[in-house]
């Protein structure tokens, strides 16, 4: 790609060999399997909030990828507000993970968040090399775009505390495929240190 424009006009003034990537956190848990999955989510939330704080205090960005759910006329903020109404399975997570203005957000409209999005495009400007995968379901959406991510030489780190299924089982299957065929570092989140992922 030329770089005529090296901060994409001004929308992506960050430079950072690593990111952190929130996959379908922003979620009101309204399907069948996630009264059982709630447990696991609230927990990788809370885990995923210090990630957040800490990728923050080393200047790597965030970038939110969240599934619209249907709601094709909605956007973050949108889809943000829905899931904080009262009654909404999703709702503590949601609180506890709300995007701050500074954080990207890529709206996907399959699993992949590469998948006819503009991820691929924002990561090349980051100029990263390093994606941190966290959210919602380890099994699906995380596993789709780790293996678009590693298809596109992304070096892989999905820390097994920051990622849900509606099964433990669905959880672990997914986290060994990652290390074994993606080469992905799934040590919990608090064993990750920023210095050396930049490297």
């Amino acid at each position: 790609m030329t770089r005529r424009n090296r901060d994409l006009h001004g929308s992506a003034p960050d430079k950072s060999a690593v990111a952190l990537l929130l996959i379908d956190v922003i979620n009101d848990l309204d399907f069948p399997e996630a009264e059982s999955m709630l447990p696991r989510a609230l927990s990788m939330s809370q885990q995923i909030a210090r990630l957040k704080r800490r990728a923050r205090e080393n200047d790597v960005p965030i970038i939110y990828v969240n599934d619209n759910f249907g709601r094709w006329r909605s956007d973050l903020l949108a889809q943000v507000e829905h899931c904080l109404r009262d009654g909404v399975r999703g709702k503590p997570i949601v609180q506890s993970l709300r995007p701050e203005e500074d954080d990207y957000f890529v709206l996907k409209p399959k699993h992949s968040g590469f998948f006819s999005t503009t991820l691929n495009t924002l990561l090349e400007y980051l100029e990263v090399k390093t994606l941190i995968l966290t959210g919602i379901a380890t099994n699906i959406c995380v596993l789709f775009t780790a293996n678009d991510a590693y298809m596109r030489d992304f070096k892989l780190v999905v820390p097994q505390d920051c990622v849900a299924s509606n099964t433990p089982e669905e959880c672990d299957y997914a986290l060994d495929q990652m290390q074994k065929i993606l080469k992905a570092d799934i040590r919990p989140a608090d064993e990750l240190c920023f210095d050396e992922l930049k490297k």
